[in-house]
């Protein structure tokens, strides 16, 4: 028999200090209604990422089943979303799921989410979701759900689920792997299998540069908590009785009361459940002094550029951590470019700069056009001055690009109307759309040789080391502290719910295990 699973998902991570997301940021990047998200789920080279792909695809491979598609929506990293949108998301899950249940009964149901998303007036909108999607099945249909590592997981985010699944890479490099064992999860419990989750949350709040699980990153408490979980669960007494760990860092810039590093672990009785993420919880405690942030100041940055332009250097690569459209930043700071351009560095690529408006300009004028190019004529942060240099329009691009590596590989992602503008020596790209430069393919796209370059500057914090690193080794990768919406050094910013006292902002936190 067909088993009817009914898939859908909500994926946002949302900085409370950011702008408002808005129902047009979900359709410039994934917004999807029924028949459609299963079409682009299936499709060579798909608009979402790749845990419902993933999903679909284990699926299918396994025989035959019947999808039931409600709903996918799915935005770059904004402020909390506008709270008119969000009810209408929650009255088309609720109208599709409950017909597709009272029609038929539903098997199954896989939840494709975020752990960070905000709304105007919620702080949990998963939590909402699968409160919903809960009421409507009931206590007996099991329910999948797949989280972004980055998630603030709260008690409404583990009650109304039946198996928890989170991003165990930093870069994500598996949301299709997450996906896939979603539904082999969702498998064993349409087969039988009972489940216990249990969760434990640390006054620990890691800021997003000590989140890096890669076995050759050079500061990894947090891929030492992911690996002792995944060890453990394949030891005694854990062994057969644990489906799956997760450690969620969080994303300290959702400023919610739930925020902490968290160990949620899936089990078949809740005394492994509970024992496990006990035991991962102490060992986070453990390393808590690890979780404080070390960047390279501006000025330092300067100088190493300019050495990383003499002969016989290796190349460097500049995270502007603080301005990560990856985290809610607005793509658009130019503390870091203005410096390099003011001390002359060549041979530098820059990217990817958020500026529709100069973008147009150039689209306007045309490739080798000259002109004066104004960064930031129209300000969306306190953060996005005005920088103003002579420019040659090297090249320009419609939008859409195919990526090729890290968190965006197999995928299109559309920049919009975009421009490589030379500045004398800084070839700067800018784009329509905001993202944040975590794959080669931005600026490939341009013609741009990134082997050649002597400087890169990225507007990312972390998954560009997914996308570049077949270019620079965690080595040749300097963290550039800025000012900036997603600045790691977390004493900037005004907090307003965040538990405190916690680490790392706090001296003398305490926790003992219960």
């Amino acid at each position: 028999m067909s088993r009817r699973i009914a898939l859908l998902g909500f994926s946002i991570e949302c900085n409370r200090f950011a702008p408002i997301a808005t129902e047009q940021d979900f359709i410039t990047k994934t917004l999807f209604h029924g028949q459609g998200m299963l079409d682009q789920a299936r499709a060579p080279a798909p608009r979402m990422l790749a845990e419902l792909p993933g999903f679909v695809a284990d699926m299918d491979a396994a025989g035959p089943w019947t999808p039931v598609p409600i709903l996918i929506a799915m935005a770059e990293p904004n402020g909390p979303v506008e709270s008119g949108f969000f009810r209408r998301i929650l009255t088309e899950i609720e109208t599709g799921l409950a017909a597709a249940h009272t029609r038929d009964r539903l098997d199954g149901v896989y939840c494709v989410m975020h752990g960070a998303g905000l709304v105007e007036h919620d702080d949990d909108p998963e939590g909402t979701i699968q409160t919903l999607v809960r009421r409507i099945v009931g206590p007996d249909v099991p329910v999948v759900a797949t989280y972004d590592l980055h998630g603030n997981i709260s008690d409404a985010d583990i009650a109304t689920i039946d198996g928890f699944i989170g991003y165990r890479t930093n870069p994500h490099m598996d949301m299709r792997q997450c996906g896939i064992e979603a539904a082999q999860v969702l498998r064993r419990l349409m087969d039988g299998t009972r489940t216990h989750i249990a969760k434990f949350r640390l006054p620990i709040v890691p800021p997003t540069v000590t989140m890096l699980t890669g076995k050759d990153a050079p500061h990894r408490p947090y891929g030492e908590l992911i690996d002792l979980g995944q060890q453990r669960m394949r030891e005694t007494p854990y062994a057969g009785r644990v489906l799956n760990v997760s450690v969620m860092g969080g994303f300290a810039f959702a400023d919610t009361s739930f925020n902490g590093l968290t160990a949620v672990v899936t089990a078949t009785d809740a005394e492994a459940a509970h024992s496990l993420a006990r035991e991962l919880a102490i060992a986070g405690w453990e390393r808590r002094a690890q979780f404080h942030p070390s960047l390279t100041s501006l000025a330092d940055a300067v100088d190493l550029a300019r050495r990383a332009g003499r002969s016989g250097r290796p190349a460097l690569i500049f995270a502007d951590v603080a301005d990560n459209p990856g985290g809610g930043g607005r793509g658009n700071t130019m503390f870091l470019l203005e410096a390099l351009h003011a001390a002359g560095i060549t041979g530098a690529l820059v990217g990817v700069i958020t500026d529709p408006q100069l973008a147009a300009e150039a689209q306007s004028i045309g490739e080798g056009a000259r002109f004066e190019a104004h960064f930031n004529r129209v300000s969306v942060s306190d953060f996005s001055r005005p920088f103003h240099a002579p420019a040659t329009v090297r090249r320009l691009l419609p939008g859409p690009v195919l990526c090729r590596r890290g968190i965006f590989a197999g995928s299109v992602v559309d920049l919009g109307p975009s421009a490589a503008l030379d500045l004398g020596g800084i070839t700067v790209v800018v784009i329509s759309q905001r993202v944040q430069c975590a794959d080669p393919a931005f600026f490939e796209a341009f013609g741009l040789d990134i082997g050649r370059a002597r400087v890169v500057q990225v507007k990312s914090r972390g998954h560009f080391r997914g996308g570049f690193d077949e270019f620079f080794a965690h080595d040749q990768v300097i963290e550039v502290d800025t000012p900036g919406l997603t600045s790691p050094l977390l004493h900037h910013f005004a907090w307003k719910h965040l538990p405190r006292p916690v680490v790392p902002l706090d001296p003398h936190v305490l926790w003992s295990a219960p």
